[in-house]
């Protein structure tokens, strides 16, 4: 394949990411064609990230492309939808040479293959900086049966799927700012696992879901405030990884490092409100699927998000990210 030299050569140069979809229309249209799906529903989600924003600014271009990819495919995964396909569209800087880009394309096409969905189209444009990337992908889920973030019930389990605090430590110790002698905390930082494996497990037992991207509290808080119910997050009940773990066992403040790994985001876990009744089926689910769940809390009738540390209720200054 010829070194693209302008737009539409780079567009040529990514039909291979189509996966042959005919829906992507070999990339030669502006729009791409997606026929209905009798007795399903299309659920649509979009993520942009900037450079320096959302990723180191010295990260390698495959590394940004996936986890570009992974971390809008976590939207599906809390949905209980199928991904089949996403829109791209990437903003570069000047200074970002072939090599560069070529090297963006082949971490597409990497997870592209990996979760099965196809580069159906999008845009490309030249920017002063810094690199700004968004991902719109697509998926199926049967009709009326996508799981909301606006359905959880007071008396419903807070129920987390995964582990929570290696994002945020992982990106602190890509930062330099704690050890992380393994590596595995800065792996989980750059590369999240979407979990997709839980589809039927959301759809059978879950009320309410979202992933965990701005932080446990802020992402359960979500649910809560989209619910017009109120909830109970008991931090000493977090599910950590053993990495995780041995990192708070050198911290002095335990309170604090609990609310900090509850508040850090990134960890892309899913968060979901599960009746007391399907509890034990959710579960059994879960783990079958190869995923570790947790409860933490529980939704109440009374508004607001109430913060416990065993079963005391405590301050929690910061819940998580929030975008300006």
């Amino acid at each position: 394949m010829s070194e693209p030299t302008d737009e539409f050569d780079w567009i040529a140069s990514l039909r291979p990411l189509t996966l042959g979809d005919p829906r992507a229309l070999d990339l030669t249209d502006d729009a791409a064609i997606i026929p209905s799906r009798a007795g399903w529903d299309l659920v649509v989600s979009d993520d942009a990230m900037v450079s320096g924003v959302h990723f180191l600014d010295d990260e390698v271009p495959d590394t940004i492309a996936r986890r570009l990819l992974r971390t809008c495919l976590s939207d599906l995964a809390a949905k209980g939808a199928e991904p089949f396909g996403y829109l791209l569209t990437v903003a570069w800087p000047p200074a970002l040479d072939r090599n560069w880009r070529a090297a963006f394309a082949a971490g597409l096409a990497e997870d592209g293959a990996r979760f099965g969905v196809a580069l159906l189209g999008g845009d490309t444009v030249s920017t002063p900086g810094p690199l700004t990337a968004s991902a719109t992908v697509l998926g199926w889920a049967p009709r009326g049966r996508a799981v909301k973030r606006s359905t959880a019930q007071a008396g419903d389990l807070l129920m987390v799927c995964g582990s929570i605090g290696d994002g945020w430590l992982g990106l602190r110790a890509a930062k330099g700012e704690i050890a992380d002698a393994s590596g595995a905390l800065v792996a989980r930082y750059r590369l999240p696992m979407p979990l997709l494996g839980l589809r039927e497990a959301l759809l059978s037992f879950a009320g309410a879901s979202a992933d965990v991207s701005d932080g446990l509290l802020a992402d359960a808080g979500h649910i809560a405030a989209a619910s017009g119910i109120g909830l109970a997050v008991d931090v000493g009940l977090l599910p950590l990884s053993l990495e995780v773990q041995a990192w708070l066992s050198g911290e002095t403040d335990v309170l604090g490092a609990r609310l900090g790994l509850a508040a850090g985001g990134d960890d892309y876990a899913l968060v979901c409100a599960v009746s007391p009744a399907n509890e034990t089926l959710f579960a059994q689910a879960v783990r079958a699927a190869g995923t570790q769940v947790t409860t933490v809390g529980q939704f109440q009738t009374r508004a607001g998000l109430e913060v416990r540390f065993d079963g005391l209720a405590v301050e929690a200054s910061r819940m998580g990210w929030r975008h300006q």
